[in-house]
């Protein structure tokens, strides 16, 4: 993993629930279909918008509410990370192992606007709007959930080890 993730972004406010990122009637679709439901509500239309190696950037409390699998909807649709003010924590994880890079850094939620373009070194945390210059330097994510990242999430990278069946 090169560590370096640089996309377009897409701003979300404070305290965004996982029920307003994987609606309950989404719950039993497969994760493809559910995908196309991620922010129904808070951003209508946001899903034919969003494309590959995009960014979503939040304000504080982002993934606040039940342990949905919001991450591997993210995945589904090509968002390449997230960066928020602060993660609920058990949402933090679960990005981590669904492979999804996830950067807390204060300060972040006024730095950036839609369409701007971020990049992130996420081994050496450093976060920079491309569009404007603004630049944020947090720690490092730690070398083993760097190594969870490289190989796509908790599940394969626990198969790469031997811990399950390929």
């Amino acid at each position: 993993m090169s560590g370096i993730v640089e996309g377009r972004v897409w701003i979300v406010g404070d305290s965004v629930n996982t029920d307003a990122m994987y609606p309950a009637f989404a719950l039993k679709m497969p994760y493809a279909e559910a995908a196309q439901h991620v922010f129904h509500q808070l951003r209508p239309g946001w899903t034919d918008e969003v494309r590959p190696g995009d960014i979503v950037v939040a304000g504080h409390n982002f993934g606040i509410g039940s342990s949905r699998p919001v991450s591997k909807l993210f995945t589904e649709l090509g968002v390449a990370a997230l960066i928020a003010e602060e993660f609920n924590s058990l949402f933090y994880r679960n990005c981590i192992n669904y492979g999804l890079p996830a950067l807390t850094v204060p300060g972040v939620a006024t730095a950036f606007h839609d369409g701007e373009i971020a990049r992130l070194d996420i081994t050496e945390g450093v976060v920079e709007n491309r569009t404007t210059g603004a630049r944020f330097d947090v720690p490092a994510l730690p070398a083993m959930l760097l190594d969870i990242l490289d190989a796509g999430g908790l599940m394969p990278r626990l198969a790469r080890d031997g811990y399950l069946p390929a």
